[in-house]
Formats: C-alpha cells, sequence, structure tokens
C-alpha cells in the first residue's frame, strides 16, 4: 500500500477555489439586465397597444349587440326606450312598454364598458333614433386618446377622437 493512494482522489488546491467561488460576475449580471430591459422595451409598448385596441373593439362589439336588442325592442313595442327608461329597458320591463317580450340582453344587468362605466344611452340621438356612447379609457372630460370615444353609427359602431 502506499502513501499516496489516500490523495489520489483529492481535488487540486486551484479547483477547491473555483467550487467556493461559484456564481456570477457582476459584469455578466448586468449584461443579462440589460438584455432583458431592451427586450422588455421593445415588446412591452406593442403588448399595451394590442391590449387598448382590445378593449376598443370589445366596447364595438357590445355597442352593436345593444343596437340588435333595440332593434328587437322597438319590433315588439313600436318605440324605443326613451333616455329616461336607458338600456335597462332591454332587461326589466318599462311601465309604458305594454307589448315588452324581453329581457332582451343575456345576464341580470346591463352590461358596463370594457373600462368599467356605464354606456351612456339617449333618445333620440343625433341624426338617428338613439345613440349609445362609450367614452373610452379617459371617461367624458378625458384628453385625447388612441380610443377617443366609441358610438353607434348607422348600422354598425365607430371610434371617434375628441375635439
Amino acid at each position: 500500500m502506499s502513501l499516496t493512494a489516500p490523495f489520489a482522489f483529492r481535488k487540486p488546491a486551484s479547483a477547491r477555489r473555483r467550487t467556493a467561488q461559484a456564481g456570477f460576475t457582476l459584469v455578466e449580471v448586468l449584461v443579462v439586465i440589460s438584455i432583458i430591459g431592451l427586450i422588455m422595451g421593445l415588446v412591452g409598448p406593442r403588448v399595451l397597444n394590442y391590449l387598448s385596441d382590445a378593449k376598443v373593439k370589445a366596447a364595438k362589439i357590445q355597442i352593436e349587440s345593444f343596437s340588435s336588442a333595440l332593434d328587437l325592442y322597438f319590433l315588439d313595442t313600436g318605440r324605443y326606450p326613451s333616455s329616461s327608461e336607458g338600456l335597462n329597458a332591454l332587461m326589466q320591463r318599462p311601465s309604458s312598454a305594454s307589448a315588452w317580450n324581453g329581457p332582451y340582453l343575456k345576464g341580470s344587468t346591463v352590461p358596463k364598458d370594457p373600462w368599467g362605466t356605464p354606456y351612456v344611452y339617449k333618445s333620440p340621438g343625433d341624426r338617428k333614433p338613439y345613440d349609445i356612447t362609450s367614452y373610452g379609457p379617459d371617461g367624458p372630460n378625458g384628453a385625447k386618446g388612441a380610443a377617443g370615444y366609441i358610438k353607434n353609427e348607422i348600422g354598425r359602431a365607430s371610434c371617434r377622437e375628441r375635439v
């Protein structure tokens, strides 16, 4: 038996120092963080833009759904709900509606717009029997935005910037 046998499985001193100091240097960490920041700076705005576009599209679809329900209401009662009755007339029978066959919308309440505010219903409208408006993300007194406000047009919903 030789004296070197127990030492044959020992790691050299330099290898022992490297395992005790294993990890990333500050420069490596900063490079990785800057790459992640650069990617987020390029991708983040696009994702947020898609989100705001999706909310505008959802509001347009809801307004078109309200328009269809209001047309059914008109066929049943011979008139559109008044401004005071509002869109709630699609869910609950107004006292003045004799041939009401609703509810004309699914659910128990009139849905709010994608920004959490109620839709504004006005009858008669400016150049049509009724107006349905969502003021968008900034509300009625908000500044111009990408969404502006969404309003029903004759036959379909449109998106306009505030003036």
